[in-house]
């Protein structure tokens, strides 16, 4: 059986970054919404920074962590073409993917070395991905069909055309 390569750290800090986009989009959203209920404006609103804060870092959570248990991909991952495995080629386990969005603060507290190790180390696991016993690689792309049978040529009869 051939194995899908390892995703190197490029690729997935893309991923990353576009599922920040993500991340802003919904803490925006919050922001917004938290104005709108308390009837302050946007701008004097900086009380609701931390409760928005608050409830993307929930959302994060769950959006990572769901996301990865069921398809092994976040949509970041999915447009680039990467997922999160575990075990035998099958997406984590939630629990697996709940402690790889924790473990994610470690990689960060180790001055984001955690996440360098993706780069620098030969199977590209982060330490995340060593904590949780997961690993990214690159989807698989659906095998191609095999071709369709070549037409015989029935038997010639005389005359016909």
């Amino acid at each position: 059986m051939i194995r899908p390569r390892p995703a190197g750290f490029w690729i997935r800090a893309l991923a990353a970054i576009i599922d920040f986009a993500v991340f802003f989009v919904v803490y925006s959203s919050f922001r917004l919404l938290g104005a709108r209920v308390s009837g302050a404006d946007l701008e004097s609103s900086e009380s609701l920074k931390p409760l928005a804060s608050f409830f993307t870092l929930v959302f994060a959570g769950a959006y990572t962590s769901v996301l990865h248990c069921l398809g092994g991909q976040t949509i970041g991952k999915m447009i680039v073409g990467v997922s999160v495995v575990a075990g035998e080629d099958g997406p984590p386990p939630f629990g697996a993917a709940l402690l790889r969005f924790v473990a994610y603060f470690a990689s960060a507290a180790t001055f984001t070395v955690g996440f360098m190790m993706a780069g620098l180390r030969r199977d590209k696991r982060a330490l995340h991905d060593l904590l949780a016993g997961t690993r990214v690689e690159h989807s698989r792309e659906p095998e191609a069909a095999p071709p369709p049978p070549a037409e015989t040529p029935g038997p010639v009869v005389a005359g016909t055309v």
